[in-house]
């Protein structure tokens, strides 16, 4: 994630400090290698422009806030999370577990959740999701969940409290059978076909954090039809 540094992946050549502002320094490039000149795909600036977005949104729903520098760096995380999952089918280490450490760190601020709560919705996300993951390669004989969705919904408990893990588990849940069924009707693909869990789990992450007042309205609708 840090080192080597970014370079080209036509020729080598590594990307100077200069060369990396978001979305400034690929207009002032004209979506090309200073080097030796081969196009950049757009999908860097879109993800730079997305998370510049998702910051706007995150202060609209906090103000001028400690909270709202922590949730800046949380929907940065996710969002790195969704897209190298989607692409590599992994979580890696070196975002999870400082996210475990902060979250319970962050919550020493004031506001949700508490730092008793922070500790126990991480560890019980981590529990939660081993469990499921063990259940299904006891009956089906196949790893259905990886350690990395465990240190992720460790990370998203930290932050969120026990109860917003829920609602983003929800979310990402509905969203990836959505997705699932939508691959299974109109592409071929089978109820086996795998999903990256994390990336829904990092979308959903995303809405719960942004949404603000909205995402506490759906969680105590959701708390009501549980009878919470």
């Amino acid at each position: 994630m840090v080192r080597p540094r970014s370079r080209c992946p036509r020729c080598g050549a590594p990307i100077r400090a200069l060369d990396n502002l978001p979305l400034l320094s690929y207009a002032a490039l004209r979506g090309r290698c200073r080097s030796c000149r081969a196009g950049i795909s757009a999908r860097y600036p879109a993800v730079e422009a997305a998370n510049g977005l998702l910051y706007l949104g995150v202060a609209r729903s906090l103000g001028p806030t400690p909270q709202a520098l922590v949730s800046m760096a949380l929907v940065t995380a996710l969002l790195v999370l969704a897209l190298i999952d989607l692409d590599h089918q992994i979580l890696p280490n070196v975002i999870t577990l400082p996210g475990i450490a902060l979250g319970p760190a962050a919550s020493f601020l004031p506001g949700p959740p508490t730092p008793l709560s922070a500790l126990a919705s991480a560890a019980g996300g981590y529990l939660a999701f081993y469990g499921v993951a063990e259940a299904y390669r006891r009956t089906r004989g196949i790893e259905g969940l990886g350690q990395g969705d465990w240190k992720m919904a460790a990370m998203l408990g930290a932050f969120l409290g026990w109860e917003k893990l829920l609602l983003t588990i929800l979310l990402a849940t509905v969203c990836g059978t959505l997705v699932g069924l939508a691959l299974m009707a109109f592409f071929g693909r089978t109820s086996r076909h795998a999903l990256p869990l994390g990336t829904f789990l990092g979308l959903a992450g995303i809405v719960v954090v942004v949404a603000g007042p909205a995402a506490d309205a759906l969680l105590a609708w959701y708390k009501g039809l549980l009878g919470a």
